[in-house]
């Protein structure tokens, strides 16, 4: 009851915040004042002002109280909704793994991939573990570890699952290299070459890339940049189409970073079950959605085995210590024997070391600094993008993670956007990558987990003028193919 009590507090600031009774800069109610209000405790105050500094809407001073930020407004227009077209193969993996190839490249700008910047993962404690694990339990450390996985490990993230809204038994647990591994072993688990599975439109590039391994076929589901996948769109296909599995990341999407409101994950989860057909949910953004408490994964809905709930600690606590797991009963038998004679199990001394680091606490005071971190990151790359990119750029609102989807005006090619911004050693990653379609081309993804600084500001105003640049040019071909086909028709 408190903890309700606490979240309509913070939502009711919220949205006075937003309406304009509290101004950026202005102070809000002290904790006594709002307390005396409410008539509800100073500690319950003190919960709310945390949800609203883990949403960057306000900050505290020393001896002085809670203040509003002081920030611009965002006015961008969001980016829009996709249209349905028809299944068909993938067909982009060679161009996305030529586009990841060049990004990689030394002294680039990572504003492309998706990867969290050392200073946001606790390495000092991490390493501390390693060592611990390394010297005292060398000989477990140092051997095999079979799937399912490192008990301990288990137990720790059925824990961790708890956060997510959903009762987990640590035995159905499966331990991955990464959360790559454990898609894979998902689709694996419940398709076959041929197969049709759904996902959002865009997409995560790493699943498109599975389904053309796995030799599946994809139809992309229309995705909302606030609500997520269209419920609406997904029934007409299901009715029109033998689809056997949906992919879906249901809280802070990748690349749109739309959070799916509980009401339509019930009804997802229902819809799914209703058919018998398994979600495939890609939760790896789930702990860093800002507001922990009115978000809970799919999985929390699943009364029937439908989900298969996939994440790892790759955006959390080190992508390099290749940790993920996957959770499932109807599948799991098929899931081991799958792994068992793949990959075994995921690192030995990397599920040891994790595992210890979450026994021994800071993990969660860990994930509240880089929540708000990345909250204020997203902000400050919004209005820069606002301020430097050219007028009509639309923008997305993530309610969580550190991705950035921006879509250009006049149907510019960000496929061009990526070479050049590379030739200023900035990575991006281009639309292109994030559908089998040609819908998102004029679209860009940045990553916004790294340091806002002087040389990240530089960095996104250099796209902004490269972005008015291109724009311009697709501006001037666009009115030469007008002129050029009116002269061929008026001849």
């Amino acid at each position: 009851m408190t903890s309700l009590l606490y979240q309509r507090i913070a939502q009711q600031l919220a949205e006075d915040i937003q309406n304009g009774v509290y101004r950026p800069g202005e102070r809000v109610p002290s904790v006594r004042k709002l307390s005396t209000q409410k008539g509800v405790s100073h500690a319950t105050v003190l919960q709310a002002y945390a949800t609203l500094e883990d949403q960057g809407l306000i900050h505290a001073r020393p001896q002085s109280g809670y203040y509003v930020h002081q920030t611009p407004a965002l006015t961008a227009p969001k980016p829009q909704i996709a249209k349905v077209e028809a299944p068909c193969a993938v067909t982009r993996s060679s161009i996305i793994s030529e586009i990841l190839s060049q990004a990689r490249r030394e002294g680039v700008i990572p504003l492309g991939a998706a990867v969290p910047a050392s200073e946001y993962l606790p390495l000092r404690a991490l390493h501390q573990q390693m060592s611990k694990v390394t010297r005292f339990h060398s000989h477990k450390a140092f051997s095999y570890t079979f799937s399912p996985g490192y008990e301990p490990l288990r137990r720790q993230v059925a824990i961790r699952m708890r956060d997510a809204g959903a009762a987990v038994d640590p035995s159905n647990v499966v331990i991955t290299n990464g959360c790559v591994e454990a898609l894979q072993l998902a689709l694996r688990a419940v398709t076959r070459p041929g197969d049709l599975i759904a996902t959002e439109s865009p997409s995560y590039y790493g699943t498109v890339q599975l389904c053309q391994l796995l030799d599946l076929q994809v139809i992309e589901i229309p995705t909302d940049p606030d609500t997520g996948l269209s419920l609406e769109a997904l029934q007409r296909a299901l009715d029109k189409w033998p689809i056997k599995a949906l992919v879906l990341t249901a809280r802070a999407g990748n690349p749109m970073g739309a959070t799916m409101p509980e009401a339509r994950q019930r009804k997802l989860v229902s819809m799914m079950a209703q058919r018998k057909l398994t979600i495939i949910e890609d939760d790896i953004y789930g702990e860093l959605v800002f507001d922990q408490g009115q978000s809970r994964a799919l999985k929390a809905f699943d009364c029937s085995d439908t989900v298969i709930y996939c994440s790892s600690f790759s955006k959390t606590i080190s992508p390099g210590v290749r940790t993920g797991w996957l959770i499932t009963r109807r599948y799991q038998e098929t899931i081991e024997q799958l792994q068992t004679f793949t990959t075994l199990s995921a690192c030995s001394v990397s599920q040891m070391a994790v595992a210890a680091y979450l026994e021994n606490g800071g993990y969660d005071r860990h994930l509240r600094h880089i929540r708000q971190e990345y909250c204020k990151n997203l902000s400050q790359f919004q209005l820069a993008v606002q301020q430097y990119f050219p007028e009509g750029t639309q923008i997305s609102r993530p309610r969580g993670g550190y991705i950035l989807w921006i879509s250009l005006p006049g149907g510019a090619d960000t496929l061009t956007l990526f070479n050049w911004a590379l030739a200023q050693n900035i990575s991006i990653a281009p639309g292109i990558v994030f559908s089998n379609s040609d819908q998102f081309n004029h679209c860009l993804r940045l990553n916004c987990g790294i340091p806002w600084n002087r040389a990240t500001e530089q960095a996104v105003m250099t796209l902004g003028v490269l972005a008015r640049q291109l724009v311009a040019e697709s501006a001037r071909n666009a009115d030469g193919l007008k002129i050029e086909m009116a002269y061929e028709s008026a001849s």
